[in-house]
């Protein structure tokens, strides 16, 4: 079969008591663009937002009234998802890791030590995790 016979990922969804707050976090974090109509004020301002990275990948919110946050490591409230972005190297990682702290991430784990693989693991403010790491 080729490529075409299967479907193609369109959007990593989040559900987020504030999708606004929660797509501006992300906005500020990796530096993509909204989708046109869904930026602050835009015709789509309180529905679905998505936001577009400069290769087309789409990364989108949607509200919802409650949201449990996930425990992870422990598995009272399971993660379900979580997000893993790449830099560079090291002092790529660490100011990536100061850029997330200063946006309002919560670092859960530390890994940057790992001689293998430097890995930062963090909540989003809605307390979705995503990891940051060297790869």
């Amino acid at each position: 079969m080729d490529e075409q016979t299967f479907p193609r990922l369109r959007s990593t969804v989040l559900d987020a008591e504030d999708h606004r707050g929660l797509a501006e976090f992300y906005r500020a974090l990796l530096g993509w663009s909204y989708r046109p109509g869904d930026e602050p004020g835009g015709k789509h301002d309180g529905e679905f937002l998505i936001l577009v990275s400069p290769d087309g990948q789409r990364l989108a919110f949607q509200p919802t009234e409650h949201l449990p946050r996930s425990t992870w490591p422990s598995t009272e409230v399971h993660q379900q998802l979580h997000l893993d972005f790449t830099v560079e190297d090291t002092a790529q990682l660490e100011r990536h890791r100061s850029r997330a702290l200063e946006l309002g991430a919560r670092q859960i784990e530390d890994g940057r030590a790992d001689p293998d693989e430097p890995i930062v693991i963090f909540t989003d403010p809605a307390g979705h995790p995503f990891c940051i790491f060297v790869g």
